[in-house]
């Protein structure tokens, strides 16, 4: 039975004694679904070893078998994909369901944008509520057509274009989704691509592009990124690794830090400097941090990180970090509750539209913990006493992941136990959290 229609899953953590041990946590996620997609576009046969197979990279797994392109698991975390080349998309005979998928709906809506046939996008009860007209607009200006439900939601039917118009499109807001699947759409259009950025956002898409044979510029100038794509490449298929992924890193790191006498090592976790505001802000919270044997691997930096236990204190986090630790302020504001002070994250208007609310999960689950929080417009303030909040409460997760989890670690250190009132979400990007968490000591279950 598909997980999305199973009863909640209700799951408790509680406190145990320190957490110790070396482990991987899974592939990262944002290159997974885009090594899957650069292969489908490929020339001949790309490998991938590490790939997350949690259930929104299945999802774009198989939309892109219905479009044409021939996926294959040879083993964990190791697939091949054979691809059709740049334009060289078929018309799916059936809709494409990516479940609760947001970066893979919006990516692979670009990606068939630039080609003359009709897809029909749907997901799961979160994802349909999610807005989708940050893609639709740019990609109408592109060539392509859409029919959505109001707001821009899912269900939607895009007709893409015979021939796609090469746009310059400065991003509203930040978004390395909506850079992506403009210039996933500019693959298919004549001349240059062109996405204007005031805030770096994330930029596995402009390195893997590279990696897959295009011809990417990107430049900063008066405080402006310009990204520069050169449309209809052929791209070569590649061999990739994908490293781990930070956000997942994100939940034995900050346990590591909050659980007493615990030393957490986590190998092989992707550095990449548009994504390690977290590390910066545990850094200035006071946390004991290790980065050892920096590398690089698929053009990605990567390196293993060691967390020891340790007082944190509260910090002012500005906006301008917010991209690169969007996905890590739920787990983040775990630790500003059991810090020293108080801890303001400012510039969150973008998690207020992702799988759930999560200004407004976050908020909700601390007061369930007896923890203290204010949402102030797109701010998020906590108030720690220097000690874990008293816990024993339930947290609604509305099916999102990144809420699920991180009230799991609070429940590693919060007097009484904690539970999640659905922990069936987890699964979308983090499949053996439960037992790597274990693994490591924790009391979860």
């Amino acid at each position: 039975m598909n997980a999305r229609v199973e009863a909640p899953r209700p799951l408790a953590a509680r406190r145990g004694g320190p957490l110790r041990g070396t482990v991987r946590v899974p592939g990262d996620k944002s290159m997974s679904h885009r090594a899957l997609m650069f292969g489908a576009v490929s020339v001949g046969e790309t490998r991938i070893g590490g790939l997350l197979e949690g259930e929104d990279v299945l999802a774009t797994a198989r939309a892109l078998s219905l479009l044409g392109a021939d996926i294959r698991r040879d083993g964990p975390g190791q697939w091949r994909v054979t691809g059709r080349g740049v334009g060289g998309l078929v018309e799916p005979a059936d809709v494409l369901d990516l479940g609760n998928a947001g970066t893979g709906v919006r990516l692979l809506m670009g990606l068939v944008a630039g080609h003359p046939f009709t897809s029909m996008f749907t997901g799961d009860a979160s994802l349909r509520n999610r807005p989708m007209g940050r893609v639709i607009d740019p990609l109408t200006r592109m060539g392509a057509k859409v029919t959505a439900r109001s707001g821009g939601r899912l269900p939607l039917a895009l007709t893409g274009s015979n021939d796609p118009v090469p746009i310059t499109y400065r991003l509203p807001v930040p978004s390395a989704q909506v850079k992506s699947a403009l210039l996933l759409a500019g693959l298919s259009a004549p001349g240059t691509t062109t996405v204007l950025e005031t805030e770096p956002t994330r930029d596995h898409t402009e390195r893997m592009l590279r990696a897959f044979g295009a011809e990417v510029s990107i430049g900063r100038r008066d405080g402006v990124t310009t990204i520069r794509l050169t449309g209809q490449p052929e791209l070569r298929a590649a061999d990739l690794v994908i490293p781990g992924d930070p956000s997942s890193a994100a939940f034995p790191l900050v346990a590591g830090a909050l659980v007493p006498g615990s030393r957490v090592t986590i190998e092989n976790v992707g550095i990449n400097p548009l994504r390690s505001g977290l590390l910066t802000t545990l850094r200035d919270m006071g946390a004991d941090i290790t980065i050892a044997g920096e590398r690089e691997q698929g053009g990605e930096p990567v390196a293993d990180i060691t967390i020891a236990y340790g007082g944190l204190r509260g910090v002012d986090v500005p906006a301008e970090r917010a991209p690169s630790m969007i996905d890590e302020y739920p787990i983040l504001a775990i630790a500003a509750a059991c810090a020293e002070g108080v801890t303001v994250m400012r510039g969150l208007a973008e998690l207020r539209v992702k799988e759930s609310d999560r200004l407004a999960a976050l908020a909700a689950g601390l007061a369930a913990c007896g923890a203290e929080a204010i949402v102030d417009g797109d701010t998020l303030t906590v108030i720690g006493r220097g000690r874990p909040p008293a816990g024993g409460g339930t947290v609604t997760t509305h099916y999102d992941h990144r809420i699920a989890m991180p009230f799991l670690v609070l429940g590693l250190v919060a007097e009484r136990p904690v539970t999640v009132d659905d922990a069936r979400a987890i699964a979308t990007s983090f499949p053996d959290f439960v037992p790597l968490m274990g693994s490591l000591g924790a009391m979860i279950g």
